[in-house]
């Protein structure tokens, strides 16, 4: 007996190591990738000083922005690690090489990411915009520790005010747990802000991913060569004198009538022709069945308790699918939920209030780097919410993310669902209306300039 216990025991620390060991590894590697993007945009001068000090403090506060990028793309990859885990152990159910891909391993995982991007908002990245902007309190020594101590207080006095309010917040709505938070500060408070922040990337998501989804087209458009669109001049009869002038003359209204440019010269006939309108479409297939999705899952609501976003403790891996479809239904979830955070992205970017912080390569200072890694990150952790409050994945939230108070709420899950589809369907059909509308005229306009030549 004493035999089976140790046996147990030695299999219980091989796995929590195991496990340790591959999230060490796999945060390692974000954080290199993460480095690597932000080398890409700071600016070089803020590092390469020649007071050593403030070069110091520089280097620390980007390092501590690399840790809440690195944490804001692991929340991102959340829900496609697990939904293919899933899926993995559902094709390869005794497979020697697979058993380290278990349901505890992606249980610590979201509860990592859940405690250090709640670090990250709450500690790190107040402290790093402090440290950054101090100079020491007054009378004391100048130096890094100078700088250290003062942006301490002024985190300590900001959490203290942030309590406080939460605190009162609290009391406004739920008497009970705002007198219980008195006595336990871990168990009621903290949620509760937690909860706070989560619904506030929640709804940020809903505001940014519409406005991303019809900005998709314009920004993927830009990326790639559009297709050369011709007019046949011989039927004009027009001699070759007249018709360098209509050349020349529509190069100023159209942009498919310039000579090409440098990108257009090199692209060859089939990207031209077929790249650009297989991107379109593909754009609007992905926008087109987030909707549908949507809508079903509006229609689930109404009808199954089930369909309500809830958290579980056990994700118990490779008993089913969690698409109808099956693997190919969940590769179209993992399609979809990367999407909608590409789009949430170019959303935010794109939004008169948040265009100031676009950040430019080799130009950015490190308070718009601050602000842009909370940005993200704020996203990127409540895009699981998102994900499977929208219906976007049956899977349903781990650990601490299933513990949101308004998780429950029928009423604010359905309104949700409802604006989503509405704003979205509203996006999508203004974009293309446009477009068509645009391109109407554009055509008109040029065969009217050209037939009065």
């Amino acid at each position: 007996m004493e035999t089976d216990d140790v046996s147990v025991r030695e299999q219980l620390f091989h796995n929590r190591v195991r496990e340790t060991i591959i999230c060490v590894l796999l945060f390692t590697c974000l954080y290199m990738l993460s480095y690597l993007i932000l080398n890409q945009f700071r600016k070089t001068a803020e590092f390469v000083t020649d007071d050593v000090e403030d070069a110091t403090v520089n280097k620390i506060a980007l390092w501590l922005c690399t840790f809440t990028l690195s944490v804001a793309v692991c929340a991102v990859l959340l829900l496609p690690i697990s939904i293919l885990s899933n899926e993995v152990l559902l094709t390869f159910p005794q497979s020697y090489y697979m058993q380290w891909l278990n349901g505890s391993l992606i249980h610590g995982l979201w509860n990592l990411v859940f405690l250090f991007s709640n670090l990250s908002l709450v500690f790190l990245m107040p402290f790093a915009y402090f440290f950054t902007e101090s100079e020491g309190f007054a009378g004391s020594r100048k130096g890094v520790m100078a700088r250290v101590y003062e942006a301490v207080v002024l985190l300590l006095l900001l959490a203290l005010l942030v309590l406080g309010i939460v605190w009162v917040a609290s009391a406004l709505l739920h008497d009970n747990i705002a007198r219980k938070s008195l006595y336990d500060l871990w168990e009621y408070y903290l949620p509760y802000l937690y909860s706070g922040i989560s619904l506030f990337g929640v709804l940020l998501l809903l505001l940014c991913t519409p406005l991303g989804l019809s900005r998709m087209f314009s920004v993927t458009g830009s990326l790639l060569v559009k297709p050369r669109v011709s007019h046949r001049l011989s039927v004009l009869n027009l001699n070759k004198s007249s018709c360098l002038n209509v050349v020349i003359c529509c190069c100023r209204f159209s942009v498919f009538l310039v000579f090409p440019t440098e990108m257009r010269r090199k692209a060859s006939p089939w990207q031209r022709n077929l790249g650009y309108p297989l991107a379109m479409l593909v754009l609007l297939a992905l926008t087109v069945m987030c909707v549908l999705m949507v809508c079903f899952n509006v229609l689930e609501l109404l009808l199954d308790e089930t369909a309500m976003p809830r958290g579980m403790e056990d994700p118990h891996l490779g008993m089913a699918s969690f698409s109808m479809f099956g693997s190919l239904g969940a590769a179209v979830q993992v399609v979809l939920i990367l999407y909608l955070m590409v789009s949430s992205v170019v959303g935010f970017y794109s939004s008169p209030l948040f265009t100031g912080l676009l950040p430019r390569a080799q130009d950015t200072n490190l308070t718009q780097i601050i602000a842009n890694c909370v940005s993200l990150l704020i996203l990127s952790s409540a895009l699981p919410v998102f994900s499977r409050t929208l219906g976007i994945t049956r899977f349903d939230l781990l650990g601490d993310f299933g513990r949101y108070n308004w998780l429950g709420n029928f009423y604010v899950v359905f309104l949700y669902n409802m604006l989503f589809a509405g704003l979205t369907s509203a996006s999508l059909i203004k974009t293309v209306t446009w477009a068509v509308q645009r391109e109407l005229i554009r055509a008109f306009g040029q065969s009217t300039f050209i037939l009065n030549l």
